[in-house]
């Protein structure tokens, strides 16, 4: 065999090995990674929850975990995780949850369209909420 038969033979090689290499990897990417409507948005770890947080959590489970997820986490197609560094207490003061809870919000950070006051909630209820959320948040690194 001659040695340019050789080398146009690992040449074809070499050329079919990469094509096979370069058209597999975006395929792979390519595949969809999202979540599913209703499915947690965040992992989280959850804290022992004591005080007046306990209150928060039941008042969560009952008032917010519909649109907002169990344990805040939120919720694909529904509602936004409060367990989130956009909801820091230096970007969203409690101040922020009293005001969204008895006005709504118009929607800015995520596409789930605006947020409806929410009726029946007191502004003791929702410090509660808050202190629910806000130890959710530290166990979280979210400070």
């Amino acid at each position: 065999m001659k040695k340019s038969h050789l080398l146009i033979g690992v040449c074809a090689v070499v050329v079919v090995a990469a094509f096979i290499a370069v058209r597999s990897g975006p395929v792979e990417e390519a595949a969809p990674q999202g979540t599913l409507e209703g499915e947690a948005m965040v992992a989280i770890q959850m804290p022992p929850i004591e005080g007046n947080a306990t209150i928060g959590q039941r008042i969560f489970d009952v008032s917010c975990a519909s649109c907002h997820g169990v344990n805040a986490v939120g919720a694909e197609g529904s509602g936004p995780p409060l367990i989130h560094k956009i909801y820091e207490p230096s970007h969203h003061a409690d101040e922020a949850f009293q005001r969204a809870v008895s006005q709504g919000v118009r929607s800015h950070h995520w596409q789930f369209g605006d947020m409806p006051p929410v009726e029946g909630l007191t502004r003791g209820d929702v410090s509660m909420v808050i202190a629910y959320i806000r130890e959710i948040q530290r166990a979280n690194g979210i400070n």
